[in-house]
């Protein structure tokens, strides 16, 4: 399903990974991937309170914690300043979507990495 919302739909997620050799492409695609469902469930689903939201994240935030394992197996992790790319990916998309109350940890909460 492609996305409608014309700000995240030409939005390049995860950039700075892909900018940083250190991040293997082929696992930062999949990182995109993980967002770019985030989007369409969001669309879907829509959310209409934080809670909503926040369940939303949380299973993204999951699939971010299976993919640490990819990153290692690749040679490399998410590590502090990938931390720091991944949650402002999912600050936008909660503000982008009119969630701009959304805490950062919040949307983020089950992370192990």
């Amino acid at each position: 399903m492609p996305i409608t919302n014309q700000q995240l739909g030409g939005h390049e997620f995860l950039q700075q990974m892909y900018d940083d050799s250190y991040f293997p492409d082929h696992v930062v695609d999949q990182g995109k991937a993980i967002l770019l469902r985030l989007c369409e469930c969001i669309e879907v689903e829509r959310p209409t309170d934080l809670a909503s939201l926040y369940a939303l994240t949380q299973a993204a935030t999951e699939e971010f914690n299976l993919l640490e394992r990819d990153f290692v197996a690749a040679g490399s992790e998410i590590e502090t300043v990938a931390r720091e790319w991944i949650c402002d990916e999912f600050c936008f998309v909660a503000s982008t979507y009119g969630f701009t109350d959304a805490e950062a940890e919040e949307l983020t909460a089950g992370r192990d990495w």
